[in-house]
């Protein structure tokens, strides 16, 4: 199975691909710039988001990919009704779009509600309960997984 790191990859790479093949008028370059560029951040945030050091900058970078990838819908969305670009083109990587923004909403929830757990550990001066490293993005690959 894919993972979510070669997964958010393939979306930049379909993002570029889909750049490269837009008309060369100033409105399909001005917005496919746009898209160009938070198309393939999204990828980017979510692997600074596996090196963070701790739950609120995970949080924070796989938010920034949730940003990202709301931008890059809104991109394709202009494209489509400014018909720069048909929708049946675009149909498969606006639902690609939609799956890893369920995917990272999982992601951000669980590391909330971890943080949330250690937060309320941390403040009981009777707790010694240690947590492990967070893992709550492994196998985690498709919206089915949710």
């Amino acid at each position: 199975m894919e993972d979510l790191k070669e997964r958010t990859r393939a979306f930049a790479l379909r993002i570029i691909r889909l750049y490269s093949a837009l008309p060369q008028t100033a409105e399909a370059q001005v917005i496919g710039k746009q898209l160009l560029r938070s198309g393939t951040s999204v990828g980017a945030h979510y692997r600074e988001g596996t090196r963070a050091r701790s739950d609120a900058e995970f949080i924070s970078k796989i938010e920034g990919g949730l940003q990202e990838l709301e931008e890059s819908c809104y991109w394709m969305e202009l494209l489509i009704d400014a018909e720069i670009i048909q929708q049946n083109r675009l149909t498969d990587l606006i639902k690609e779009a939609d799956e890893l923004t369920a995917i990272l909403v999982t992601c951000s929830k669980n590391a909330k509600n971890r943080q949330k757990i250690r937060n309320q550990i941390m403040t009981d001066p009777n707790s010694s309960f240690i947590l492990p490293p967070s893992s709550f993005t492994k196998g985690l690959t498709s919206a089915d997984d949710l």
